[in-house]
């Protein structure tokens, strides 16, 4: 049997970067059998009933019922874990569809690894409850051994920000009870003889880590699930989703059909994996992922290895999972497979394993054990998995196609995230909204114009998968699929030096270097397939000095910004916020409900407010800017009767906004019509002392305190432009934003620049706002907010109408919280001593970062 030191030896004399159409499909349901190195290594698999020339053939495991609740569709780890947790809320008639056979798809070659330490808190719960899930809950339930296994998982820094990246994770950890311990390298070698550590800075090690079986995980869940009321259906193919329009043109799921005949349901969960963007396509709903070929291969017999944790060395891109007596290795390449034409022929099956894309993996492994560089392989595993732009999980509902969620692309983390995420869903299902902050994997995070687009959800998807080993950096940006989105102003910034960031496909101001013009090239791969990475990239030269805990080169550039807003005055280049008007007959009773405090007051004022769910957590904060009607339409006052309202909401969760409101104005029958106007306006904001007499000589108003008072707003002439002007402030300063129409955004920018020459007036970036903001306490959602925090708990209570009697979404969730008493509040920290010399030796020495949450909480409300 080959060594991994002999494919090393054979990968490294093939030419590189082999195309991907010259691979070869070996499928593992032919007549003929599974070859013998093909077969994933479990004890179990629920492929063996699947065999056959006449698996094909055979019709659904049980008649099809004629209704059901929830349809379920994929039965893969996340299928059967949403179908599991819908049955324990008590869904009665939940139905999943499986094409083949359970883990017919991914889920059976997976390698069933469950880390548990991730940089989110949401996450480490998500984590969490999968492992209670298979490691407790169902073998209690059922009887049945799910296959888990706790040998521990080790997590390897070969370099000092690796190390201080992982003393993060340990004190994530702590914090929600993930037993975790940083080891020196002896201490490594002691736990783990076989490693080599001479390399090392340290070690996390997680002992209750481990691994999970996927066909006998998969099979408990189903048998949990049907005695609870839930049918599983396999050998049934979905052939298409039944849409219906309401009275009120809403597009909703109304059956599900399939070879076998159709099922009326309201709602569908696409659990479908890799073939999810096909059922997709069948409702007009579009899913962005792509396929990847994802392999791994297993050693013959290491003496000495049993009982070893799991192994993730992220600066090697590798990991060794535990395999009994052997270990199975694998990773993240940089040049990985796509699979162009996803065949939905393909069940039980796997590729042919392409040695010249999997080197990378065996050298990192011999490197980290060396024994394995003369271990006999028995047997190679690539197959297909489904990742996104982000490297999160696809989730929530469609807003294409009310009643249709998507449950999927989970970056081969399906196992590991399905029991959290599960849970999750099937609680999103059934009341709007899931129960903990899963604004990371909501697919409403992404534009239209962006799910649509395939270079960008390509580009994306390969720089998330070759990056995601990349240590975790505070101020880290893609440089896959940019400039979607720009303002008006890009080329100027871009002239000036500006340093952008990417948010959901807009690039915005991030900071000014000195040192001249820094462009966002088109995106090389890294050099993978054959391209020809850039040089003397300057974008990625200062992105790299960005690669630290500490404070970056450019801390100082960015200091002068804040300084200079503090001092005189800054302008931002916010034309990247959402902007909405609504407008229509049920424009105020909307407002009313939709916005926490009141927004209903006279034309001209502009209120700070909040959009709440229906458990009072914070679903946005944003301003309402109260119009006045007129006939006279133009971009920023459009023509309307009765009552309309313009809305200024965050770039980066505009779309989430929009979902919200337009699924708040669908559920209640609003008569009204949300109007996205974001491309059509730009937003500059000038902040800072001198604000005033900057723009009084480029506006025609009076901008003194009783003419233009705070939280109000006029429509103006600036430099012979129409722009709404707001007196606002989210820097803690005198300042205005201007509203303007698209064609007059240079030229009012460049007056507003030589007007402010005499005062001092600079360019700043969002990040000069996020310090700005930070210091006065201010809060942006989705840094400092989210939505599993209340106004009450953030202290945004002066947000919501409470001493009014008028109702509002999460008015008596809010009512509740407050006569049970708070039992967490968001507080701001100040940090006087960064010294760090009596620290103890676990705790890093990391100098501070501008954001961090922690959430304590306590049983006294009166604390």
């Amino acid at each position: 049997m080959a060594s991994l030191n002999r494919a090393l030896l054979v990968a490294t004399a093939c030419p590189r970067w082999r195309p991907a159409q010259r691979l070869g499909l070996q499928a593992l349901a032919g007549a003929a059998g599974p070859k013998a190195e093909k077969n994933v290594p479990y004890q179990r698999t629920l492929k063996e009933e699947a065999q056959g020339p006449g698996a094909a053939s055979r019709g659904p495991s049980q008649p099809l019922p004629s209704t059901a609740s929830v349809v379920v569709i994929g039965g893969g780890s996340v299928g059967c874990q949403t179908l599991y947790h819908l049955a324990k809320l008590g869904v009665a008639g939940a139905v999943l569809l499986e094409r083949e056979r359970l883990t017919s798809g991914t889920t059976w070659h997976t390698a069933g690894l469950l880390w548990q330490l991730r940089p989110s808190d949401v996450e480490v719960e998500l984590l969490a409850h999968t492992r209670r899930v298979v490691s407790r809950d169902l073998e209690e339930e059922t009887g049945m051994h799910t296959g888990w296994i706790q040998n521990g998982g080790l997590f390897i820094a070969s370099s000092r920000q690796r190390l201080d990246e992982y003393k993060r994770l340990m004190s994530l950890g702590k914090a929600y009870g993930v037993e975790s311990h940083v080891l020196s390298p002896a201490e490594t070698k002691v736990l783990y003889p076989l490693m080599k550590v001479d390399d090392l800075y340290g070690t996390l090690y997680v002992p209750q880590d481990g691994t999970m079986d996927p066909a006998g995980t998969c099979s408990t869940l189903a048998r949990a699930a049907v005695a609870r009321g839930a049918r599983v259906i396999e050998n049934c193919t979905v052939t298409g989703i039944r849409v219906r329009t309401d009275d009120f043109g809403v597009r909703r799921v109304a059956a599900v059909e399939t070879e076998h005949g159709s099922i009326q349901t309201p709602c569908v969960v696409n659990c479908a994996g890799v073939w999810a963007g096909a059922v997709g396509r069948m409702a007009g709903v579009k899913v962005p992922l792509v396929a990847m070929h994802h392999a791994y291969v297993v050693t013959e017999r290491i003496e000495g290895i049993q009982n070893m944790p799991n192994v993730r060395d992220h600066d090697a891109s590798v990991y060794l999972r535990l395999q009994g007596d052997a270990l199975s290795v694998g990773g993240y390449e940089a040049n990985p497979i796509f699979w162009e034409e996803v065949s939905d022929k393909f069940t039980f099956g796997l590729f042919d394993l392409d040695w010249d894309v999997f080197t990378q993996h065996i050298e990192g492994a011999i490197n980290r054990v060396p024994v394995l560089e003369t271990t006999g392989i028995k047997s190679t595993v690539c197959g297909p998995e489904s990742f996104t732009p982000d490297h999160k999980p696809l989730m929530g509902e469609a807003p294409e196609l009310r009643g249709f969620f998507l449950g999927c692309g989970f970056n081969s983390a399906g196992m590991m995230l399905g029991g959290g995420c599960g849970q999750e869903l099937a609680h999103w299902v059934m009341h709007g909204r899931p129960e903990k902050d899963m604004y990371s994997y909501d697919i409403r995070r992404f534009h239209p114009s962006l799910t649509a687009h395939q270079r960008w959800v390509r580009e994306r998807s390969h720089e998330s998968y070759a990056k995601n080993y990349a240590v975790v950096f505070p101020h880290d940006e893609p440089l896959a699929g940019r400039n979607m989105r720009r303002s008006l102003l890009h080329e100027e910034l871009l002239g000036q030096g500006c340093v952008f960031q990417e948010r959901h496909g807009w690039e915005r101001p991030g900071w000014f270097s000195p040192q001249g013009p820094a462009p966002v090239l088109e995106y090389d791969y890294y050099g993978a397939y054959r391209k020809r990475p850039h040089r003397d990239y300057a974008y990625a030269r200062l992105l790299a000095d960005e690669y630290t805990f500490s404070f970056p080169p450019q801390h100082h550039v960015i200091q002068k910004e804040c300084l200079a807003c503090r001092g005189a005055a800054a302008v931002f280049d916010m034309s990247y916020f959402g902007k909405f008007y609504l407008l229509g007959p049920d424009a105020r009773r909307a407002a009313d409900w939709l916005f926490s405090a009141n927004v209903s007051r006279p034309p001209g004022s502009t209120v700070y407010t909040c959009m709440l769910n229906h458990r009072g957590g914070t679903e946005s904060d944003l301003t309402v800017s109260r119009l006045a009607p007129g006939t006279q339409a133009c971009p920023v006052a459009p023509a309307f009767e009765g009552d309309g309202y313009y809305l200024a909401v965050g770039g980066g969760i505009a779309q989430h906004n929009w979902c919200h409101i337009t699924t708040v104005l669908q559920d209640q029958r609003f008569r009204c019509q949300l109007v996205d106007c974001s491309e059509d306006l730009g937003l500059i904001s000038i902040q800072g002392p001198a604000s005033r007499a900057i723009l009084q000589e480029v506006l025609d108003a009076d901008l003194s305190d009783a003419a233009f008072s705070f939280s109000t707003h006029q429509l103006v002439q600036a430099a012979g432009h129409l722009v709404r002007a707001m007196r606002l402030s989210f820097v803690g300063e005198l300042g205005w934003e201007l509203h303007v129409p698209r064609a007059s955004c240079l030229p009012v920018y460049r007056a507003v620049m030589a007007a402010g020459a005499q005062h001092g007036l600079v360019n700043a970036g969002y990040r000069a706002i996020d310090s700005l903001s930070i210091e006065k306490g201010y809060r942006h959602w989705h840094a400092e907010l989210r939505p599993d925090d209340s106004p009450l708990e953030a202290g945004l209570a002066f947000t919501c109408k409470l001493k009014s009697a008028e109702p509002f979404l999460g008015r008596e969730a809010l009512e509740k919280q407050r006569a049970e008493g708070l039992r967490r509040r968001l507080v701001c920290l100040t940090v006087e001593d960064l010294s760090f010399q009596n620290c103890d030796s676990e705790i890093s020495a990391v100098p501070i970062v501008e954001k961090c949450r922690y959430t304590v909480t306590t049983d006294d409300p009166t604390q």
